[in-house]
């Protein structure tokens, strides 16, 4: 939009500036930089386009008046803003509230707030404990085995080795037994046949003793079921919680405040809109009224030159005005509508919409004169700008806290509750059996070779750069609002001379054209008279314009947009 009014800005200084080249070639004088009629005159010669205008305007005024009459009659009465609308009439304030309403950059804006305030909700989840479940299946090729295969093979024959090392034990004691003479060879006999019929049993016995034993130890885990419930707490993180949730409540002002900004910029670039459609549609008046002027002219010097008291000469300049200024109008139309089409992209409105703005008939655009507003001071807290960079260097400092916490120690409170298939409580019982727990968690960073002053050194010298670029805006912004005050007060001042002009202007072209219908003065200074007029008129134009859009300025350079 600012690109646009500078190229509308441009165009019609060039506009004026060819303008003002054919009128100095015609009079043959020093250039002049505006054209200019006399007011009286003007209102007599408005032209056909602009009588049109006028009287449908006329005439929807009547109708809507009658209508709304009649509503009023019946209670059912609607406003001027609705009335006005329904003419396609746009005031400045609607357009304001259109252009709100319809700003994709702006519902971006304020999607983007809600985002905010949904991380800041999710941040203070984080003092809160955690609450996590899990289950789980698992099938192993192998099952887990508590013994060794020479210990399984030890307990399968537990009973055979034994007995077998006793009654080994017991023959060679018997055998020394009949050696020493202490027993016969038939007691010896009888002894080692009583030890056989008892060592057999005793090994069988001992034998199943051991793998019953065996198979008590299996575990059976080829099939493993598991589930449980983990409660994690926090206790003590470090502080990265808490710089968590400050970075969140920092970021939901910073969206704020982004809406602020973008409100501020659209209200701006409609304001320039709306103005420059005003200041093109007082010129095209302006310059249909010189057409007809020089129409006028130019239809009595046809006349005085049939009569023999002009020249062809005359006649020729007359007319070469009379084409410069239909040039010129229809530039000026084509400039007012891009500038309508600039104006309804910003309000949401249809391109090729024909509005009317409330102010093109208004004849005082400089109405309001401002008399208060805030000191430099108080515009660095009302500034959008200023306060996203201030959120922009919080931000900083708070990432340095968290990048802090990570290198502290950390601890937890944690609670569960687990239940398994197989499980160990009972032996190994292919049953589900549960048990719950409570305990402390404690991490402690002890080395990381200067990882974390690094990263702290890195997020303070981040926060610097921020706290300069703040102050630099704030220098900035000290010199835009002393620069938007002085353009207002030259505005002002440029005001005030125009007008002390145009009462010198008009009484210039009522003295041109006495003369000229008395014979002596000259065309050229009739067409110079009237030159001067709409120069004088035209700089009235523009000064008003320059004083509203100056206020606009002003207003967003404070912050009170």
């Amino acid at each position: 939009m600012i690109k646009r009014t500078l190229l509308f800005s441009i165009f019609l200084g060039a506009v004026n500036f060819v303008f003002s080249q054919e009128m100095a070639s015609i009079i043959q004088e020093k250039p002049l930089r505006r054209l200019g009629i006399q007011p009286s005159i003007a209102q007599e010669t408005i032209g056909e386009k602009h009588k049109v205008q006028t009287s449908m305007a006329l005439e929807n005024t009547a109708t809507t008046q009658e209508t709304a009459a009649d509503k009023m009659e019946n209670g059912t009465a609607e406003s001027q803003e609705v009335i006005a609308e329904r003419r396609n009439v746009l005031s400045l304030k609607r357009c304001r509230e259109l252009a709100l309403a319809n700003n994709k950059q702006l519902a971006i804006s304020k999607l983007t707030a809600q985002i905010a305030e949904d991380t800041h909700k999710a941040a203070k989840t984080k003092y809160l404990p955690r609450v996590t479940g899990m289950a789980g299946y698992e099938h192993l090729s192998r099952e887990i085995s508590l013994l060794n295969d020479k210990q399984k093979q030890t307990l399968s024959s537990l009973g055979s080795t034994t007995v077998g090392q006793v009654g080994s034990q017991i023959g060679q004691t018997i055998g020394q037994l009949q050696q020493q003479g202490f027993i016969s060879a038939q007691v010896a006999q009888r002894l080692a046949d009583v030890l056989g019929g008892i060592t057999t049993p005793l090994s069988q016995a001992g034998n199943n003793i051991g793998e019953t034993i065996r198979r008590g130890l299996r575990t059976n885990t080829k099939n493993m079921y598991v589930a449980g419930i983990m409660v994690t707490q926090p206790i003590y993180m470090g502080g990265g919680i808490k710089a968590l949730n400050d970075i969140a409540t920092i970021g939901e002002e910073f969206a704020q405040n982004d809406i602020k900004l973008k409100q501020q910029t659209v209200l701006f670039a409609v304001d320039n809109a709306y103005w420059l459609i005003v200041s093109l549609q007082k010129k095209s008046i302006l310059a249909i009224q010189y057409r007809n002027l020089i129409s006028k002219l130019h239809d009595n010097v046809t006349k005085m030159y049939d009569a023999g008291v002009a020249t062809k000469a005359d006649g020729l300049k007359v007319s070469v005005a009379e084409n410069t200024a239909n040039l010129t109008i229809s530039e000026i139309e084509n400039g007012i509508s891009l500038a309508k089409m600039a104006l309804c992209q910003l309000c949401g409105l249809p391109l090729d919409g024909d509005l009317i703005l409330e102010d093109e008939a208004t004849d005082n655009l400089s109405g309001f004169v401002p008399t208060h507003y805030n000191n430099v001071d108080t515009t660095f807290n009302a500034r959008p700008e200023v306060r996203i960079l201030q959120n922009t260097v919080d931000i900083t400092k708070q990432n340095t806290k968290i990048i802090q916490a990570l290198y502290r120690p950390h601890l937890a409170l944690t609670a569960g509750y687990t239940v398994s298939n197989p499980n160990a409580f009972n032996g190994f019982e292919q049953k589900f059996k549960d048990i719950w727990s409570v305990g402390l968690v404690l991490h402690v960073p002890i080395w990381n070779w200067g990882e974390g002053k690094y990263k702290v050194r890195a997020a303070r010298t981040a926060t610097q750069m921020a706290q300069m670029e703040l102050n630099d805006v704030r220098n900035k912004i000290r010199l835009e609002v002393e620069q938007t005050r002085f353009r207002l007060k030259n505005a002002n001042s440029r005001l005030a001379t125009a007008n002390k002009n145009m009462a010198s202007a008009e009484e210039n072209l009522r003295v041109a054209n006495l003369g000229f219908k008395e014979g002596v003065m000259t065309v050229t200074d009739v067409m110079q008279a009237q030159t001067a007029w709409m120069s004088a008129k035209t700089a009235i134009v523009d000064a008003e314009i320059d004083v509203r859009t100056a206020q606009v300025a002003l207003k967003k350079a404070l912050g009170e947009l």
